[in-house]
């Protein structure tokens, strides 16, 4: 079933846009990496420059492979004696074997599943913060990237990955107790999916797939510019130095509603792919997300997606 065969929660989308929603994915876990090289060995193979992390920050960034495609996207929180790594819902397992398989007998290093008794799941909307400060947080991270342990909680600010809000990392046995607390309504696949494509944020296995490489994928702000080499980073540093990323992430607005993984044609071409689709609240109108190839990227080119037209829009569809 496609998102815009399902219909959104008006209610739940509503309190996203004035009040407070709890989004809780299933399978979103932590890993943990230790030892005394885990800093260096996470630097030597993601986009991001996680040296320049201090304890109490965080970033993303993108593990690629040789051709600098997409192999795992993940946030890396900097704590004093481990680095904190939240992959994807569903991409735990995965992440952990890759690393797992790039540990040479000389690293200093281990990786392991966080507690299996710990939950994530992340607070949006303006009345977040009133939100946090029912369940002790009085003083939350205000910067972004800035997390905080409080009560045997991890809360982190992240404005500028996933739907802008604060992930919280919480102990399974008291999750109920604080969603009782936090009196905020579970968003829901549909509704989350709107207002993500709305935002025009990249998710993994839309956007952020083998697919495309990070700056294709609407991800260039996690590729950290004049910092040690990493797999992938010769093509990645060619592209943004000589002007060669021939596709990107854009948005598309038609009169009907488009398929997740069809061809955009122009002039009897296929120039990209469709990658999300939506049913805006906001717009009253289906949107979605395609990667495009230029010059047909621009904004108002005018292309077609089974025989429907659509008209490139440039990203975000709505303020945030």
């Amino acid at each position: 079933m496609s998102e815009s065969s399902i219909t959104f929660s008006a209610p739940t989308y509503d309190a996203l846009l004035h009040d407070v929603v709890v989004w809780k994915p299933t399978s979103a876990e932590a890993l943990l990496l230790e030892d005394a090289d885990r800093v260096d060995f996470l630097q030597r193979m993601t986009t991001n420059d996680i040296k320049r992390l201090r304890v109490g920050e965080s970033c993303v960034t993108v593990l690629t492979g040789p051709t600098a495609r997409i192999v795992h996207v993940f946030t890396v929180l900097a704590d004093a004696e481990v680095l904190w790594l939240l992959p994807a819902p569903g991409d735990a397992a995965a992440l952990e074997r890759h690393l797992r398989g790039q540990i040479f007998f000389m690293d200093k290093v281990r990786v392991r599943r966080a507690d299996a008794h710990l939950v994530r799941f992340r607070l949006i909307g303006p009345q977040v913060q009133a939100a946090l400060a029912r369940i002790g947080f009085v003083a939350p991270p205000q910067r972004e990237g800035e997390w905080k342990q409080l009560d045997g909680l991890i809360v982190l600010k992240q404005e500028s990955y996933d739907l802008p809000g604060y992930e919280v990392i919480a102990p399974v046995n008291r999750v109920d107790a604080l969603l009782e607390q936090l009196q905020a309504p579970l968003l829901d696949e549909a509704t989350y999916a709107a207002r993500r494509v709305e935002l025009g944020r990249p998710a993994p296995g839309a956007e952020l797939t083998a697919e495309y490489n990070p700056l294709e994928a609407g991800m260039a702000w996690v590729c950290a510019e004049n910092k040690g080499c990493y797999t992938g980073q010769e093509i990645i540093a060619r592209q943004i130095t000589y002007d060669k990323v021939t596709r990107t992430l854009v948005g598309l607005r038609s009169a009907l509603p488009l398929t997740p993984g069809a061809a955009v044609m122009a002039n009897g071409r296929e120039v990209g792919r469709v990658t999300s689709v939506a049913f805006s609240p906001q717009l009253q109108a289906p949107v979605a997300l395609a990667i495009v190839k230029r010059p047909h990227n621009a904004a108002g080119t005018t292309v077609a997606v089974n025989d429907v037209e659509a008209v490139v829009v440039a990203l975000p569809f709505v303020a945030v």
